[in-house]
């Protein structure tokens, strides 16, 4: 009994499909990544897989501001979040345009192997 139940779970660990095995990644943004756009009110973010809602999290902070050399960190709170019907995209809707300067949009999430994976995305608005 002992033996079938190794061979059991050796067969499961050689035939289950990669994806289950991945985690998520980001595959696409809107803006991309160092990208240079006017004054966006949509954010989006893509993964390669469907993401646990309850796992997941994105901030947008303005980095630097033209004119002020020492412009700390600036986190921007005017946005809501929402996901596509298939969970892949998060957009992020901004209240009013983001103005002038550098900006990192920072996320993380899981996907089904729970396994919680986090990046950034930078851009300038010009």
């Amino acid at each position: 009994m002992r033996i079938s139940a190794l061979l059991a779970a050796f067969a499961l660990s050689t035939l289950a499909p990669s994806a289950l095995l991945a985690h998520v990644q980001l595959t696409a943004s809107t803006p991309s990544a160092e990208a240079t756009v006017k004054a966006p009110k949509i954010i989006t973010l893509t993964f390669s897989q469907p993401v646990d809602q309850a796992s997941a999290a994105a901030s947008i902070v303005m980095t630097a501001m033209p004119g002020m050399a020492n412009h700390g960190e600036m986190p921007i709170r005017n946005f809501t979040m929402s996901w596509s019907a298939d969970n892949t995209t998060l957009t992020l809707t901004l209240k009013k345009p983001l103005p002038t300067g550098s900006y990192e949009v920072r996320w993380q999430a899981a996907a089904g192997d729970g396994h919680a994976m986090n990046g950034t995305v930078g851009f300038e608005v010009s």
